[in-house]
Protein backbone atom coordinates (compact mmCIF):
# COMPACT_ATOMS: atom_id res chain seq x y z
CA UNK A 1 0.00 0.00 0.00
CA UNK A 2 2.59 2.69 0.99
CA UNK A 3 4.70 1.49 -2.40
CA UNK A 4 1.25 2.45 -4.43
CA UNK A 5 0.63 5.81 -2.22
CA UNK A 6 4.65 6.58 -3.59
CA UNK A 7 4.05 5.79 -6.69
CA UNK A 8 0.62 7.99 -6.95
CA UNK A 9 2.08 10.62 -5.37
CA UNK A 10 5.55 11.12 -7.43
CA UNK A 11 2.80 10.55 -9.96
CA UNK A 12 0.95 13.50 -9.72
CA UNK A 13 4.14 15.73 -8.13
CA UNK A 14 5.24 15.45 -11.52
CA UNK A 15 1.83 16.54 -13.47
CA UNK A 16 1.83 19.03 -11.02
CA UNK A 17 4.93 19.94 -11.81
CA UNK A 18 4.74 20.07 -15.94
CA UNK A 19 1.26 22.07 -14.72
CA UNK A 20 3.46 24.43 -12.93
CA UNK A 21 5.56 25.07 -15.22
CA UNK A 22 3.10 25.86 -18.30
CA UNK A 23 1.24 28.46 -15.83
CA UNK A 24 3.88 29.88 -14.05
CA UNK A 25 3.34 33.61 -13.50
CA UNK A 26 5.94 35.95 -12.84
CA UNK A 27 6.23 37.84 -9.32
CA UNK A 28 6.01 41.49 -9.87
CA UNK A 29 9.21 43.26 -9.42
CA UNK A 30 9.39 45.07 -6.42
CA UNK A 31 6.80 43.45 -4.73
CA UNK A 32 7.62 43.63 -0.87
CA UNK A 33 6.29 40.44 1.33
CA UNK A 34 5.67 41.65 5.13
CA UNK A 35 6.88 38.45 6.79
CA UNK A 36 7.16 38.14 10.94
CA UNK A 37 7.88 34.44 10.79
CA UNK A 38 11.03 33.28 11.83
CA UNK A 39 13.18 31.22 9.41
CA UNK A 40 15.20 28.17 10.10
CA UNK A 41 18.31 27.04 8.75
CA UNK A 42 16.81 24.71 6.05
CA UNK A 43 13.92 27.47 4.98
CA UNK A 44 14.26 29.49 1.63
CA UNK A 45 14.62 32.69 2.86
CA UNK A 46 12.68 33.74 -0.02
CA UNK A 47 9.61 32.69 1.54
CA UNK A 48 8.55 31.15 5.24
CA UNK A 49 6.21 28.56 4.11
CA UNK A 50 9.45 27.21 1.01
CA UNK A 51 9.63 23.79 1.82
CA UNK A 52 8.00 20.30 1.96
CA UNK A 53 4.82 19.71 4.11
CA UNK A 54 3.59 16.21 4.88
CA UNK A 55 -0.39 16.18 6.14
CA UNK A 56 -1.07 15.53 9.90
CA UNK A 57 -4.57 15.81 9.41
CA UNK A 58 -7.64 16.53 7.39
CA UNK A 59 -10.63 18.07 9.08
CA UNK A 60 -13.95 19.35 9.15
CA UNK A 61 -14.95 22.26 11.52
CA UNK A 62 -18.69 21.73 11.65
CA UNK A 63 -21.09 24.68 12.95
CA UNK A 64 -21.27 24.03 16.32
CA UNK A 65 -17.58 24.75 16.51
CA UNK A 66 -16.67 20.70 16.92
CA UNK A 67 -13.53 19.42 14.69
CA UNK A 68 -13.98 16.44 13.52
CA UNK A 69 -12.13 13.88 10.97
CA UNK A 70 -13.17 14.65 6.81
CA UNK A 71 -15.01 11.69 5.89
CA UNK A 72 -13.71 12.05 2.37
CA UNK A 73 -10.42 11.32 3.43
CA UNK A 74 -10.68 9.60 6.27
CA UNK A 75 -8.84 9.24 9.69
CA UNK A 76 -5.46 8.01 7.88
CA UNK A 77 -5.60 10.57 5.03
CA UNK A 78 -2.02 11.29 3.15
CA UNK A 79 -0.82 14.37 1.62
CA UNK A 80 2.43 16.51 0.66
CA UNK A 81 2.13 20.14 -0.09
CA UNK A 82 5.64 21.49 -1.77
CA UNK A 83 6.48 25.16 -2.01
CA UNK A 84 8.93 27.17 -3.20
CA UNK A 85 11.17 30.27 -2.88
CA UNK A 86 8.40 32.24 -4.55
CA UNK A 87 5.61 30.69 -3.56
CA UNK A 88 4.15 28.36 -6.05
CA UNK A 89 2.73 25.36 -4.91
CA UNK A 90 2.02 21.74 -5.05
CA UNK A 91 -0.58 20.41 -2.85
CA UNK A 92 -2.43 16.61 -3.23
CA UNK A 93 -4.38 14.96 -0.72
CA UNK A 94 -5.61 11.30 -0.91
CA UNK A 95 -7.78 8.96 0.93
CA UNK A 96 -5.42 6.03 0.62
CA UNK A 97 -8.29 3.26 1.44
CA UNK A 98 -10.26 4.46 -1.56
CA UNK A 99 -10.92 1.05 -3.76
CA UNK A 100 -9.11 -0.18 -7.34
CA UNK A 101 -10.96 -0.25 -10.14
CA UNK A 102 -11.77 -3.77 -10.79
CA UNK A 103 -11.04 -3.95 -14.46
CA UNK A 104 -7.64 -2.26 -14.01
CA UNK A 105 -7.99 0.04 -16.31
CA UNK A 106 -8.97 4.00 -15.29
CA UNK A 107 -10.60 4.08 -18.48
CA UNK A 108 -13.33 2.04 -17.44
CA UNK A 109 -14.23 2.63 -14.24
CA UNK A 110 -18.01 2.50 -12.81
CA UNK A 111 -19.94 4.85 -11.89
CA UNK A 112 -18.81 3.93 -7.83
CA UNK A 113 -15.11 3.60 -9.02
CA UNK A 114 -14.79 6.91 -10.18
CA UNK A 115 -16.87 9.06 -7.40
CA UNK A 116 -14.59 7.08 -4.78
CA UNK A 117 -11.68 7.89 -7.21
CA UNK A 118 -12.26 11.40 -7.57
CA UNK A 119 -14.11 12.58 -4.17
CA UNK A 120 -11.55 10.50 -2.26
CA UNK A 121 -8.60 13.27 -3.58
CA UNK A 122 -7.82 16.94 -3.83
CA UNK A 123 -5.26 18.42 -5.66
CA UNK A 124 -4.53 21.71 -7.29
CA UNK A 125 -1.48 24.04 -8.37
CA UNK A 126 -0.38 27.69 -8.32
CA UNK A 127 0.81 30.21 -6.16
CA UNK A 128 0.50 31.75 -2.66
CA UNK A 129 0.72 34.71 -1.11
CA UNK A 130 1.10 35.22 2.43
CA UNK A 131 -0.60 37.65 4.80
CA UNK A 132 0.98 37.64 8.25
CA UNK A 133 -0.70 41.01 9.92
CA UNK A 134 -4.37 39.62 8.80
CA UNK A 135 -3.26 35.73 8.76
CA UNK A 136 -4.61 34.87 5.80
CA UNK A 137 -2.97 32.93 2.91
CA UNK A 138 -4.23 33.78 -0.98
CA UNK A 139 -4.24 30.85 -3.01
CA UNK A 140 -4.24 31.72 -6.63
CA UNK A 141 -4.94 28.31 -8.11
CA UNK A 142 -3.91 27.57 -11.37
CA UNK A 143 -4.79 23.99 -12.33
CA UNK A 144 -6.97 21.71 -10.01
CA UNK A 145 -8.18 17.87 -9.80
CA UNK A 146 -11.90 19.83 -9.25
CA UNK A 147 -12.38 21.78 -12.17
CA UNK A 148 -14.18 24.38 -10.27
CA UNK A 149 -11.03 25.47 -8.60
CA UNK A 150 -8.81 26.44 -11.55
CA UNK A 151 -7.86 30.11 -12.46
CA UNK A 152 -9.88 30.63 -9.15
CA UNK A 153 -8.41 32.81 -6.09
CA UNK A 154 -9.28 31.53 -2.19
CA UNK A 155 -8.57 33.18 0.78
CA UNK A 156 -8.22 31.08 3.71
CA UNK A 157 -7.35 31.73 7.32
CA UNK A 158 -4.33 30.11 8.76
CA UNK A 159 -2.25 29.51 12.10
CA UNK A 160 1.62 28.90 12.00
CA UNK A 161 3.27 27.67 15.00
CA UNK A 162 6.88 26.16 14.63
CA UNK A 163 6.51 23.58 12.09
CA UNK A 164 2.69 22.86 11.83
CA UNK A 165 0.88 25.18 9.57
CA UNK A 166 -3.46 25.01 9.90
CA UNK A 167 -5.61 26.77 7.69
CA UNK A 168 -9.46 26.47 6.94
CA UNK A 169 -10.66 26.14 3.28
CA UNK A 170 -13.88 28.34 2.79
CA UNK A 171 -17.05 26.42 3.42
CA UNK A 172 -20.12 26.58 1.23
CA UNK A 173 -22.95 27.54 1.73
CA UNK A 174 -24.84 23.68 0.88
CA UNK A 175 -22.22 21.92 3.44
CA UNK A 176 -22.23 24.50 6.24
CA UNK A 177 -19.23 23.35 7.36
CA UNK A 178 -15.38 24.01 7.13
CA UNK A 179 -12.51 21.73 5.56
CA UNK A 180 -9.29 22.18 8.01
CA UNK A 181 -5.48 21.11 7.05
CA UNK A 182 -3.28 20.33 9.31
CA UNK A 183 0.53 20.14 7.57
CA UNK A 184 4.00 19.27 9.45
CA UNK A 185 7.13 20.67 7.83
CA UNK A 186 9.40 18.18 6.62
CA UNK A 187 12.93 19.10 8.34
CA UNK A 188 16.28 18.08 6.72
CA UNK A 189 18.08 15.44 8.33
Amino acid sequence: MNKLFTVILLFVSVYSSIAQTKSKQVAKKGEKKSVDVSISEDQDAGFPLAGTWMLKAAQVLLPDGNLVTDTAYGKNAKGILMIDSDGQYSLQIFRPDRPKFASGDKKRGTPKEYESALLGISTHVGHIKMDTVNKLLTFQIDNAAYPNWESTTQVRKFRLLNDELYYQVPSTVAAGTTAVSVWKRVRKK
